[in-house]
């Protein structure tokens, strides 16, 4: 898996294996049919792309809120009355 130009079958069969190179920070080039139809880059957290900011984190809980209670909250915390 060294090229940065793969066909959308190889990704299809080895999908895992690419989001563990993006995550490296690895970018690929996808093609079908000899044209190239999309790219794969890393998320950069800080640069060009804007910032990611996290704005509940839910993984800590064994059962995740009703999704009204978690839109009551946030518009609370954002002062909206909706």
């Amino acid at each position: 898996m060294k090229k940065n130009i793969i066909g959308l079958k190889e990704l299809r069969e080895n999908t895992a294996a690419y989001i563990r190179e993006v995550g490296r920070g690895r970018s690929f080039i996808i093609m079908q049919k000899s044209r190239p139809i999309f790219a794969i880059t890393p998320v950069d957290a800080w640069g060009d792309e804007g910032s990611w900011e996290t704005v509940a984190d839910f993984s800590p809980m064994k059962k995740l809120p009703k999704l009204e209670d978690v839109l009551k909250s946030l518009r609370k915390l954002n002062g909206s009355r909706k």
